[in-house]
């Protein structure tokens, strides 16, 4: 991270303002000159936030249009894979391998994020297992190039990504690095935990408190940023995640919640014919669902717990395979 620093030097002190947009198209060059979206981008950058028009430029002058990206992202949608083929696609011998070594490597920093933040290490662990790894697979992108390309050049996504552009360059330069040298995936996501810059510049911490946040290459700033997006998202210590459900009758079905919110009571399910494993108050809201497994359908109820894990990612089947990974790995360290 300290290379990357170059930033406060090189752009620094972002103060200043640049008038007439179309001096700024002029001085654009590369794949975004002459853009009047990147132009009024600058524009609102340098009058909203106070950035230096001329430095801010510098970056787009050398930031790039990448057609992988756009070809990524308007891929069509792979086929929604069933839980007997999801799961294993994480759910692997080295990915808990790995994940073991991670804990180990790591064990008092987890400790201290977990009676920190209250979300236990082994969670902490299979987030960054099941996003990249544990390191592995962070993305070769540019983030600049991501959201750039994404933000003036994606118009079924464009504002969503221009937003994300905003936070990105908000973010260097609160780190003071140099955003042309921050990869991640084709998406913008970034570090071990593959954090968007919105989520970055709300969840993420100085976990080492060496000063700044550096989620790409400091295990310990990724940890905490990790246990502290599940407290603010509502994670509770000491609850469950998930209580697998039997089930009878011809009503099973309907108990089963339309999207990820908890809009079901375990008394509602009850009532439906589902009875869980475990003893849940009948007033408890969960999410109900079914999953098609190597034995066929299982049934489970998402506690509050499990709906913070969907608030990562929303997917059923993405929180289902982190609950999953983390009990394996608590089986293959063998911590009680």
């Amino acid at each position: 991270m300290q290379a990357m620093r170059g930033w406060a030097t090189r752009y620094a002190p972002w103060v200043g303002l640049v008038s007439i947009l179309g001096t700024m198209q002029e001085a654009l060059a590369g794949d975004y000159e002459g853009s009047p979206q990147v132009a009024e981008f600058v524009g609102e950058m340098t009058r909203d936030y106070g950035f230096a028009g001329e430095q801010l430029m510098g970056v787009f002058r050398e930031a790039e249009r990448k057609q992988s990206i756009l070809d990524a992202i308007s891929k069509p949608a792979e086929r929604v894979k069933p839980w007997s083929e999801y799961r294993p696609m994480f759910i692997t011998d080295a990915r808990i391998a790995r994940g073991v070594d991670f804990w180990r490597q790591h064990e008092a920093v987890l400790a201290r994020a977990e009676q920190e933040y209250g979300v236990p290490a082994q969670v902490i662990v299979s987030i960054i297992g099941v996003e990249t790894f544990f390191g592995r697979n962070t993305g070769n992108f540019r983030v600049i190039d991501a959201l750039s390309t994404l933000g003036f050049d994606y118009p079924p996504r464009a504002e969503f990504f221009r937003k994300e552009l905003r936070e990105f360059l908000l973010l260097a330069r609160e780190e003071q690095v140099d955003p042309l040298t921050l990869k991640g995936s084709y998406a913008g996501a970034m570090g071990l935990p593959q954090f968007m810059p919105s989520s970055f510049r709300a969840y993420a911490v100085d976990f080492d408190g060496d000063g700044h946040i550096n989620i790409w290459t400091n295990p310990d700033d990724a940890i905490g940023s990790v246990a502290s997006y599940f407290k603010r998202h509502g994670w509770v210590a000491g609850e469950p995640v998930v209580s697998r459900a039997d089930v009878r009758g011809d009503q099973v079905d309907e108990g089963v919640t339309t999207g990820i919110e908890p809009t079901k009571t375990v008394g509602e399910l009850r009532a439906l014919g589902w009875s869980g494993h475990d003893a849940l108050r009948d007033d408890m809201p969960v999410t109900a669902f079914r999953l098609e497994g190597d034995n066929g359908p299982e049934y489970w109820m998402g506690l509050k717990n499990f709906y913070a894990i969907t608030r990562y990612n929303r997917s059923v089947m993405y929180a289902m395979a982190v609950h999953q990974l983390s009990e394996q790995l608590v089986q293959a360290r063998g911590v009680k």
